[in-house]
């Protein structure tokens, strides 16, 4: 049996948008690029048709990812008993003792996450450190420039 995802309720809503609009307008607009190459003659030499099978090759390989990934979600709530203790869901503010900085990220499952978007996932050293601590609490996280200390300063 596969392993469950755990997603939070936007994070499924959000996968559920994008495959939609890969399976509908995306798969569309291939197969239109893929028949218009098709016109130009040879397809041996056909660079627009070669483009466009690999264009297809990879759309239809993250619809089977993200159907998949459909298939095994579990939708995580934030528990109400959390409270101020930092869980799937939660919005957490950071102090950085070593860059003097406050940073705010979201614990979400490792299919949602998104570090550009400040989306952690839960599986990652930065997620790992803070799942379970409360405000207040000091972590350190190991990276490959180094060890990070943080102070949680709040959890929504």
């Amino acid at each position: 049996m596969s392993k469950e995802i755990q997603v939070t309720r936007e994070g499924f809503n959000k996968l559920q948008k994008e495959l939609e609009e890969l399976k509908g307008p995306t798969r569309l607009g291939i197969a239109d690029a893929i028949r218009e190459a098709k016109a130009h003659g040879d397809l041996k030499e056909n660079a627009a048709y070669h483009e466009a099978k690999l264009n297809q090759t990879r759309l239809e390989s993250r619809i089977a990812d993200l159907e998949k990934a459909l298939q095994l979600a579990k939708i995580v709530e934030r528990p109400e008993v959390a409270g101020s203790t930092a869980a799937l869901g939660s919005v957490v503010k950071l102090y950085d003792i070593e860059f003097d900085e406050e940073i705010t990220v979201t614990l979400v499952g490792s299919f949602e996450a998104d570090p550009a978007k400040n989306l952690i996932s839960m599986s990652s050293p930065l997620g790992e450190s803070i799942l379970g601590r409360a405000v207040g609490d000091e972590v350190s996280v190991d990276t490959p420039g180094g060890t990070n200390r943080y102070k949680i300063l709040g959890v929504n």
